[in-house]
């Protein structure tokens, strides 16, 4: 008897779940926020720079570059480029290069804080004095950010801030000089010739 109760229970609870994402906000948040997810990592490339302050224990800002899987960020404390096969890193002013996979969350000391899957998440939208403000909140039994809060322009939906929730901290991201398109693929090449004398350090396979 109990265990048909509980099983009655998962099928209401997961049907009540369907049925809230499905709602016209929620499928209207997720059509917005899937716009502005193309705009920033699409195959046309998009770039930014960017002011982290991380529940006011670290702060960095920075200028980053995507397209597709392709990335390089220059900031203040470590520069990365990453072509979609390797990822070269280096960090503060050590005369080294840190060789990574292009996947691997070891590159970042918060990839695995920060690793986003966008089917993870509920999605819900309102208005806001300064744009639109897009809600995410991470399903039951997921991993990663908890919930993250997505201001954009309401006219041409680039990003404006950014808040996520790690564990019970939150990091305030402020997005500014967004552009999308027009991004050559040569920004991800790492230029090994201003980098001489540099010790290659291979993590790749970790």
């Amino acid at each position: 008897m109990k265990t048909r109760l509980i099983l009655v229970l998962m099928v209401v609870m997961a049907t009540l779940s369907l049925y809230a994402q499905e709602t016209p906000n929620a499928k209207q948040a997720r059509r917005i926020f899937d716009e502005v997810y193309e705009r920033v990592f699409g195959a046309q490339g998009a770039t930014l720079h960017y002011d982290v302050n991380v529940a006011s224990i670290y702060k960095t800002d920075g200028t980053i570059w995507y397209k597709g899987k392709k990335s390089k960020y220059i900031s203040k404390s470590s520069k990365a480029w990453n072509d979609g096969v390797s990822a070269y890193v280096i960090k503060g002013n050590k005369q080294e290069v840190e060789l990574y996979d292009a996947t691997s969350p070891k590159q970042s000391r918060f990839g695995d804080d920060f690793k986003f899957e966008p089917e993870n998440y509920t999605y819900q939208i309102a208005t806001d004095p300064q744009g639109l403000l897009i809600t995410l909140r991470m399903k039951k039994g997921m991993k990663g950010m908890k919930e993250i809060r997505a201001l954009i322009d309401k006219k041409t939906y680039d990003p404006i801030q950014l808040r996520i929730k790690v564990a019970f901290i939150w990091a305030n991201v402020q997005i500014s000089q967004f552009k999308s398109g027009g991004i050559n693929d040569d920004v991800f090449t790492f230029p090994r010739s201003q980098y001489k004398g540099y010790r290659l350090i291979d993590k790749r396979g970790e």
